[in-house]
């Protein structure tokens, strides 16, 4: 096997250990192995030519999230914001050990560490790619359940800080994305279109 085959093994091996489960078509998923399928489905979908270093990122975006709970911080804004920077470091170190095993040299380790980190959004253009990517996912599988749980103002500050985030490029991918007529209209209206 490859170092990329060995890698994406283990990293599904990981996330395979999540005891989250969600359901998709009638099957029952550990949570993150099925979001790390998702992020690197849609990252091939959307960029075939995806480098191997931000292929493995995509798939390794939230390894072992289960293991940092969002109760274990303070439940304010500041709370939320310091676990999710000890996410990313956790996910990139994570990442790191098991590109290391499989033989990967610093520089590579190092640069997929730092597209997991989301460093330079904006400027850098796998960063940017990356962030299309979780964007996407985002609006494609998981937004429809966020519509559910908050009022509209919540949700139209929510579409408008995903479409910040995101390229122009993701913007039109977005709009492919078959949302429900209700979903479609409050992204519409938080987008002023």
């Amino acid at each position: 096997m490859t170092p990329f085959q060995n890698a994406t093994a283990w990293i599904d091996a990981e996330n395979a250990q999540d005891p989250n489960s969600e359901i998709y078509q009638s099957n029952s998923y550990p949570k993150e192995l099925l979001y790390s399928n998702r992020m690197y489905k849609r990252l091939m979908d959307f960029y075939p030519n995806a480098s191997e270093e931000i292929q493995i990122a995509s798939k390794a975006q939230h390894i072992c999230r289960w293991k940092i709970p969002r109760e274990s911080y303070p439940m304010d804004r500041v709370g939320y914001l310091k676990w999710r920077e000890d996410l990313k470091k956790f996910h990139a170190q994570t990442t790191a050990e098991i590109l290391a095993k499989a033989g990967y040299s610093q520089i590579f380790i190092d640069r997929v560490s730092f597209l997991i980190e989301k460093k330079l959004l904006k400027k850098d253009a796998e960063t940017q790619l990356l962030e299309d990517v979780i964007c996407l996912v985002f609006l494609e599988f998981y937004f429809d359940d966020f519509a559910q749980k908050h009022d509209q103002e919540k949700m139209k500050n929510i579409i408008l800080k995903t479409w910040h985030k995101m390229s122009e490029n993701g913007h039109q991918e977005a709009l492919k994305i078959n949302f429900s007529e209700a979903n479609l209209q409050l992204i519409k209206e938080a987008l002023r279109m």
